[in-house]
């Protein structure tokens, strides 16, 4: 019934969970890019248009990376003080 075609590339994955962690715990405005970003993943991927959801879903990860880094810079730097 739901059965994807053969030749259809698999769903990329959103990281949306990382994406709201990284929010939270580590930097408030590149976790909210982050976010934005995974949640075009579905949407782009039910309309068919698979090459921009799998480009929404590696820039969902590298803004959630440079969140996480950013976090960790900041909250580093903190602590040396």
């Amino acid at each position: 019934m739901n059965e994807q075609p053969y030749n259809l590339p698999p769903k990329p994955d959103n990281h949306l969970a990382w994406c709201i962690l990284a929010t939270i715990f580590c930097c408030l405005p590149f976790g909210i890019v982050a976010i934005v970003k995974s949640s075009q993943v579905d949407s782009l991927w039910a309309t068919g248009n698979y090459d921009a959801a799998r480009k929404a879903a590696d820039e969902a990860q590298t803004w959630c990376i440079i969140a996480a880094v950013c976090g960790a810079v900041t909250y580093g730097g903190c602590a040396l003080l």
